[in-house]
C-alpha cells in the first residue's frame, strides 16, 4: 500500500493529530528528520495508542519461503487509549517510567532516545486497557510512548523503526497502524492494510488471570497445514469484507477463528458466548486468542442495535455478572 493511501486512512478525526510524527515506508522515510531540517525544539509532550479486542483473526499461513515467519494477526481496533507523556532531562540517557512496573515501555523509550541521539526523562503512562488480557495494552503503551518522544523533539520516525524496537522487546499487536491491519506480530511487520472497521460493538467478559505475551508466544507450537489452509481462506475473505463493511461476514471470520483457537488456548464460556451470540441472532463471537477476554459482536448501525444489546447483555450475564461493552474505532469517531 501507498504512503499516500496509508495516510489517507489515517486522516480521520480520532487519528489525525496523533500519527503527524510517524513516518511510513516511503523514499523520504531514509532517515530521521526534524520536522523543519532544523534543530529539533525540545518540550514535554503527549500521545496516545488505542488497543485492540484481541484479534479479528489469528494464526498461521501455509508456508511461503516471501513470508518467512508464517504467524499473522489481523487487528480488531477498540476505543480505549494508552497515553504516554514524555518529558526530557538534559545531560541523562536514562529513562524513568511511571509506573515502574512498565519496564517493557522503559527499555523502547531507552533505545528510541538512543537511536534519536537525543537525551533521556521522564515517562508518564496511563492506561485504560487492563494489563494480561489480551487487548494490546503493552503494544499501546510502546507506540504511546514511541509517539510521545517523537512529538517532545519535533521528529518524524520512520514506522520501521519503532518496529524493529519493539520486536527487540516482545511480539506486537499492530497497533500502530490506522485501522484494521493483517500483521506478523512476531516480526513485527505489516502484511497488509484492510481499511476501516465498521462500527461495531462488542460485549465482552473476562474470564479472569492473566496471559504474559512472550511466555504464550514461546509455548503456542505450530498449527496443522490443514488449519493454515482454513487460516488463509478467512485472510482473504477479510480482505474483502472489511474494505466493504461486511459487518456480518466480519462476525462470521471472527467466529471461526475463535472456534479453530478453542483447541489451543480454551475459553471456559466460549459455548455459552456461542449460544448467547445465536439466541439473539448477532454477528458472531469474537476472543483475544492469546489473552482473558471473549466477546459477542453487535452493528452498531441495525436499526434493532438497541434491542440486540439488551438482549445479549441479559443472557450473557446469566452466567458472567460484569460484562462490559467495548466500541470499535471507526473512520465515524
Amino acid at each position: 500500500m501507498s504512503t499516500r493511501e496509508i495516510l489517507e486512512a489515517a486522516a480521520d478525526e480520532v487519528w489525525s493529530p496523533y500519527m503527524c510524527h510517524q513516518m511510513f515506508d516511503g523514499a523520504e522515510a531514509a532517515q530521521n528528520l526534524a520536522e523543519d531540517g532544523q534543530e529539533p525544539k525540545v518540550h514535554s509532550s503527549g500521545a496516545l495508542c488505542c488497543g485492540t479486542f484481541g484479534e479479528l483473526l489469528q494464526g498461521q499461513l501455509a508456508a511461503d519461503s516471501v513470508l518467512q515467519d508464517s504467524h499473522f494477526l489481523v487487528t480488531m481496533p477498540i476505543a480505549l487509549f494508552a497515553r504516554a507523556h514524555f518529558t526530557p532531562i538534559a545531560d541523562t540517557r536514562s529513562v524513568t517510567v511511571y509506573p515502574s512496573h512498565k519496564v517493557k515501555a522503559k527499555q523502547l523509550a531507552e533505545n528510541l532516545v538512543s537511536a534519536l541521539g537525543a537525551p533521556g526523562g521522564i515517562l508518564l503512562l496511563q492506561s485504560e486497557l487492563p494489563e494480561g488480557k489480551g487487548l494490546a495494552s503493552s503494544s499501546a503503551d510502546l507506540v504511546a510512548a514511541a509517539r510521545s518522544i517523537a512529538r517532545c523533539f519535533n521528529r518524524r520516525i520512520r514506522t520501521s523503526l519503532i518496529e524493529k524496537l519493539m520486536a527487540e522487546i516482545e511480539p506486537s499487536d499492530g497497533v500502530m497502524y490506522p485501522g484494521v491491519v493483517a500483521y506478523q506480530q512476531r516480526a513485527c511487520r505489516l502484511l497488509s492494510f484492510l481499511g476501516q472497521m465498521p462500527p461495531l460493538a462488542i460485549v465482552g467478559i473476562d474470564e479472569g488471570g492473566m496471559v504474559e505475551t512472550v511466555d504464550y508466544d514461546q509455548r503456542r507450537g505450530e498449527i496443522s497445514a490443514s488449519h493454515r489452509a482454513k487460516y488463509g481462506e478467512l485472510l482473504d475473505r477479510a480482505r474483502t469484507a472489511i474494505p466493504q463493511g461486511d459487518a456480518t461476514t466480519i462476525g462470521r471470520i471472527a467466529t471461526a477463528s475463535a472456534l479453530l483457537h478453542q483447541e489451543r488456548s480454551p475459553k471456559e464460556h466460549l459455548n455459552s458466548m456461542l449460544k448467547a451470540s445465536e439466541a439473539t441472532d448477532a454477528l458472531g463471537i469474537i476472543v483475544a486468542h492469546s489473552g482473558t477476554m471473549s466477546g459477542i459482536l453487535l452493528d452498531r448501525m441495525a436499526a434493532d442495535f438497541p434491542r440486540k444489546l439488551r438482549s445479549v447483555l441479559a443472557h450473557v450475564s446469566e452466567f458472567d455478572d460484569s460484562p462490559k461493552i467495548y466500541l470499535t474505532m471507526t473512520s465515524f469517531q
